[in-house]
């Protein structure tokens, strides 16, 4: 029997996810929660082979909760409705074994679980295009200053760290928002964040 932790912040879908896999003969849900903290101590307390988790959840995200438990013999999945590279790329490094979205069908969660508990790892088709079709098209020393910008200093401080004109500092942000494609400065770091960008 394989044994499941489910975490997720919305409670119909807790409840509808709990019965949906409680029907598969080879299964049973043995805790539920609705937070990243309740999920850890549920897996602590309950030994579950396998915890599903959401990303967006209170207290600890599912990512986090995920990066806590690597290691453990209870194997995470994510199942969200993100299919963003930034969170894949950070789910993986967590040792995540499987990253599926809520919009797949039923019968695919179940059978995801199983591929999991025989040691394969899941991940949905087009999480992999993103994550090997999208290049940072930043030079490095467009990424250095961006990483700078995002660390809150202001032009000054990263002219004076990179040993240049304040001018030119300006001059490399404007271009990161050109290739960004984006107004300012905050959306560029945001941009960055979400497709695993930053080091």
């Amino acid at each position: 029997m394989i044994r499941i932790v489910i975490a997720e912040d919305q409670r119909m879908l807790l409840g509808a996810l709990g019965s949906l896999l409680s029907l598969e003969d080879d299964m049973e849900v043995v805790g539920k929660a609705d937070n990243g903290e309740e999920a850890i101590a549920l897996v602590h307390e309950l030994k579950p082979d396998i915890c599903i988790m959401d990303i967006e959840m209170p207290k600890k995200t599912g990512l986090e909760a995920a990066e806590e438990l690597k290691g453990k013999d209870c194997k995470v999945i994510i199942l969200t409705t993100f299919a963003r590279s930034g969170y894949f790329q950070r789910a993986l490094k967590g040792g995540v074994k499987g990253y599926l979205l809520k919009d797949s069908p039923s019968e695919e969660l179940a059978n995801s679980i199983r591929l999991v508990m025989d040691g394969k790892r899941i991940y949905a088709p087009e999480l992999m295009d993103d994550v090997y079709g999208e290049e940072n098209p930043l030079t490095d020393r467009e990424k250095e200053v961006l990483e700078l910008v995002a660390d809150g200093k202001n032009t000054k401080e990263i002219a004076d760290e990179l040993s240049l004109k304040t001018g030119t500092v300006r001059n490399y942000i404007s271009t990161i928002l050109d290739k960004l494609e984006v107004k300012n400065r905050i959306e560029a770091i945001t941009q960055s964040k979400e497709k695993g960008w930053f080091k």
